[in-house]
């Protein structure tokens, strides 16, 4: 008999070390996730490869935050440059916000078939490796495939995220059970969510992978799989057809950058938020760096972050949408005289912005490195959780709530409309330094993600923080009006600091909502620098 021990009490310090490698490296909140990766490395695969079985798996392993009916965006460093490929689905051809507003609703659900977009997360495995790819996508698709049909013991992290959520998914069924007892089926076979350590296994799931990776991923999309959301699509009322999902495609973007105290950071072009955290960069570059490293000279650089954001934020809830709705470019978003104005509102004291639509979020975000130079900056979500709880039968296809993140307001670019993309949280980022890659960052959690890029860039750059000790350091995260809250583990002088100038201070119960990321930097003579967030399962594997 095993002892006796609760997996979520860590009552000491713990510290995790940075991970140094030279072939290899794959970092990612979940560590069987990462040996699907490097599995893929070790046998021949690029970082391209790695990434796309590290996402692939991460749909098995970690289903509270992602899976096949997700979305997924990415940055590409291959042959010389940055490549940015956006994955996000459109609101399907029947989709209507005044048949929403007729209902009663006020806002998007989060739950139920109004909530789907199309997925894009197959199609982006299946496009990354077509154009930088080496292995067939059936191969990289099995480790993934494997873990579904062979099971596997939750982890910690995972496992107090699946239980929170079993009860709302039943108390759904209840109301609709047609349409939500496959979720039921699926996530809690046995009438409750799987114990931490304890097997879940999907045989379902494991057809549907193979399926895909067979296919190239047509069967999702214009096949079998495509058939089969559409006919439960009908069956229960939703939006979602076969003709959305064969017209869709990826495409490839032009990254975005500013260059923040001597390095460039990038962010994907709307419709995705990556844009708040460059303008936010771009306001903090413009103010001198502390001039000391004493405890006010910290807590005028926190508040100065804290306004930054708040007027990306405010800009970008205003502004960004599918970038065929937008208003205004992103680079007039980026433009230094519009800059120059936002900076003059920071002052000694938190000042108040205007509301706007806000979205939360649940994500999985992973970054890969190969000894050949290549690395990718990779990021898929179902938006909240689970997602809209919609499982299609048969095929552990759980599709996302991404359309929640539209906004039911007439005239509002990021309105919701057949054919249009949401607004999207999710943002992977990247680093070089005049041309050279220095490597692959980004921090997941709905609106926490500027947050996190901007916090974790000014930990590296500003305080010189390493990689692990960058992702280590606690952070604070605005919430709305003058409203910020702090994690365990922030000095209470500085929080203190922070109410002077007029912040509405308060202390999170504990990190979840804090984010969770990974980072890999490019050193000298080609060596990796690898670390993992450890507010998270996650793990750097590597060789």
């Amino acid at each position: 008999m095993s002892l006796p021990f609760d997996p979520l009490a860590y009552p000491y310090p713990s510290r995790r070390m940075l991970v140094y490698a030279r072939n290899g490296m794959v970092a990612t909140s979940q560590p069987l996730a990462a040996q699907a990766g490097l599995e893929v490395l070790r046998r021949g695969g690029n970082a391209v490869d790695a990434a796309v079985a590290t996402a692939a798996a991460l749909t098995v392993l970690e289903p509270t935050s992602n899976g096949i009916g997700s979305d997924a965006f990415a940055l590409v460093w291959s042959e010389g440059r940055l490549h940015g490929l956006n994955a996000s689905g459109p609101a399907p051809a029947l989709a209507s916000a005044e048949e929403l507003l007729r209902r009663g609703y006020r806002e998007v659900p989060l739950q139920g078939w109004a909530a789907v977009t199309v997925p894009g997360a197959p199609a982006a495995w299946a496009e990354l490796q077509r154009r930088f790819g080496r292995r067939p996508l059936a191969e990289l698709l099995e480790p993934a495939a494997r873990y579904a049909e062979e099971g596997y013991p939750l982890s910690p992290v995972l496992g107090a995220a699946w239980a929170a959520a079993v009860e709302r998914y039943r108390s759904l069924a209840r109301e609709e059970p047609e349409l939500y007892r496959p979720w039921l089926e699926t996530f809690a076979p046995e009438g409750v969510a799987p114990a931490i350590g304890g097997l879940w296994r999907s045989p379902a799931h494991a057809r549907t992978l193979r399926t895909i990776g067979a296919s190239g991923a047509d069967a999702f999309y214009r096949g079998e799989l495509a058939e089969a959301m559409d006919a439960f699509a009908r069956r229960t009322g939703g939006w979602l057809r076969a003709g959305d999902l064969a017209v869709f495609r990826p495409e490839w973007v032009e990254p975005l950058s500013v260059r923040y105290r001597g390095v460039d950071v990038w962010e994907l072009p709307p419709n995705g938020q990556g844009l708040v955290a460059l303008m936010a960069l771009q306001l903090l570059e413009s103010f001198d760096p502390p001039s000391s490293r004493g405890w006010e000279a910290e807590a005028e650089r926190i508040h100065r972050a804290v306004e930054a954001v708040k007027l990306a934020f405010e800009e970008g809830f205003r502004e960004i949408a599918d970038p065929r709705a937008m208003r205004l470019r992103p680079e007039e978003l980026l433009n230094p005289d519009r800059a120059a104005a936002r900076r003059r509102r920071i002052g000694a004291h938190a000042f108040e912005p205007e509301p706007g639509p806000r979205p939360a979020g649940g994500t999985v975000y992973l970054c890969t490195a190969d000894g050949e130079g290549n690395m990718v900056s990779y990021i898929q979500s179902n938006f909240g959780g689970f997602g809209s709880g919609v499982v299609v039968p048969g095929t552990g296809i759980a599709l996302q709530n991404r359309g929640a993140c539209f906004t039911l307001q007439e005239g509002h670019p990021n309105r919701l409309e057949p054919g249009k993309r949401p607004y999207h949280t999710i943002i992977p980022g990247f680093l070089s330094r005049d041309g050279v890659p220095l490597g692959p960052f980004g921090v997941m959690g709905g609106l926490m993600q500027p947050q996190g890029h901007v916090q974790l860039l000014t930990g590296l750059v500003d305080l010189g923080l390493n990689p692990q000790a960058a992702l280590d350091a606690p952070r604070w995260r605005w919430i709305d009006g003058r409203r910020v809250e702090f994690e365990p583990g922030t000095p209470p002088h500085l929080v203190e600091a922070l109410a002077r100038r007029g912040h509405e201070v308060s202390w999170a119960a504990g990190s979840a909502s804090f984010g969770r990321g990974q980072l890999i930097l490019r050193l000298e003579e080609g060596v990796l620098a690898g670390a993992s967030e450890p507010r998270a399962d996650g793990q750097v594997a590597a060789w």
